[in-house]
């Protein structure tokens, strides 16, 4: 039995149902693989307690433990200190799970921790590893490398996890560059791309699913944080050229207000509805009735939006960022532009005057699962315990 001890501060919960679900999901994909039992520690920081905000309380009120789809998840609390860059974050993260894996390993000696985003969870995992002695696994996503493997307070944390990691996974080759690039050693860094639900991502009738929700004539999706870096106002910019052209826009995030005053500043606020948060389960059905899924994000790993519109038979425009080039790899699956707005225009008005077949698209999609996912996840991680087995016995 491989015991997986999977540390992620990137995980859902009540409050946060659409945070982290790829984690979640490829979780679930590991606990289903044969012969591995799996216990998530889902850490969540917060400031102490006379610095909490409002959005402090829904977090703060999380049960410490919860069966989260069939895993048993422990919600440890860590102090964030405002104002610090993060600079702490990994120690006090680190001072606050010793104590409780020193208690879980009385009945659950996991073999392997496998962070699955690296900061603060790396450095973390690193520390951890060395004090029970297992090997330890980091995989990087996007913005934990992007941002926080250049940021001046946590850079070094980065690197220095990245060297001492055992094992390490990249979401796409485009980002192993990046971690290369950082002063990661390549030969352990493997590429891990993301999963989908192929039985629940797949082509519908577009034609019924824009009529059930009440649009006429084309229709755009912009699916991701409301954030700058994910760059939904380029998407507004386009579609404002774009006439009878209809935007969505999926997602929360402190960029809702700005959003929607430059929709009705162009002239277009009856074209463009910001939707909010989208429950996941509910993605499938927007992303198929949409004729094209445009997000023009400044950096990326690999996003499942991308997968799973392609899944639905929808092709995506989308920046040269992270992995793009490893997702469109032809015609059908949408274009790669430049990230302005007239190129953005110009690759949706190609798409919407001579569409791809929505089968030929969703078969763009058709290597990625959950089920793949979760077994090259689990040949990863037995293959870490296996060499510090063999290691071991060399003396």
């Amino acid at each position: 039995m491989l015991r997986v001890l999977t540390l992620s501060s990137l995980f859902p919960d009540a409050s946060r149902p659409n945070f982290g679900q790829f984690v979640a999901r490829q979780t679930v994909a590991l606990a289903a693989q044969p012969g591995v039992a799996v216990r998530v520690v889902a850490p969540i920081g917060l400031p102490p307690w006379p610095l909490r905000q409002a959005g402090h309380r829904a977090l703060a009120a999380l049960p410490f433990r919860q069966d989260w789809a069939g895993l048993d998840v422990l919600r440890p609390r860590f102090v964030t200190l405002p104002g610090t860059g993060g600079r702490w974050h990994v120690a006090a993260l680190t001072r606050a799970l010793v104590p409780l894996l020193d208690r879980l390993r009385t009945d659950f000696a996991f073999d392997v921790i496998d962070a699955s985003f690296f900061f603060p969870d790396g450095p973390a995992a690193v520390a951890l590893g060395r004090r029970y002695g297992v090997p330890v696994s980091i995989k990087a996503r996007g913005a934990d490398i992007h941002h926080w493997g250049h940021a001046t307070a946590t850079a070094a944390q980065v690197r220095a996890a990245g060297r001492a990691a055992d094992g390490l996974l990249a979401v796409c080759g485009a980002m192993r560059d990046d971690m290369a690039a950082i002063g990661m050693p390549r030969a352990r860094i493997h590429v891990h791309h993301t999963g989908i639900d192929q039985a629940r991502f797949r082509p519908a009738d577009r034609a019924t699913l824009k009529a059930q929700q009440g649009v006429r004539g084309p229709l755009v999706v912009s699916l991701g944080a409301l954030i700058p870096r994910k760059g939904h106002d380029i998407v507004i910019d386009a579609v404002a050229r774009l006439p009878g052209v209809r935007l969505h826009i999926a997602g929360e995030g402190p960029e809702a207000a700005r959003l929607a005053a430059q929709a009705a500043r162009l002239g277009i606020a009856d074209r463009v509805t910001i939707l909010g948060g989208v429950p996941h389960d509910a993605l499938p059905r927007l992303l198929a009735a949409a004729d094209i899924m445009a997000l023009a994000s400044a950096s990326e790993g690999l996003a499942n939006a991308w997968v799973e519109a392609l899944a639905c038979g929808t092709p995506i425009v989308i920046p040269d960022a992270g992995g793009a080039r490893e997702v469109v790899t032809a015609p059908a699956a949408g274009r790669i532009v430049a990230r302005d707005p007239s190129a953005f225009a110009a690759a949706i008005a190609a798409l919407l005057a001579d569409p791809p077949r929505q089968d030929a698209v969703a078969a763009m999609a058709a290597g990625f699962s959950w089920e793949a996912n979760g077994a090259a996840l689990a040949a990863h991680l037995r293959a870490l315990v296996d060499a510090r087995a063999a290691q071991a016995s060399r003396g």
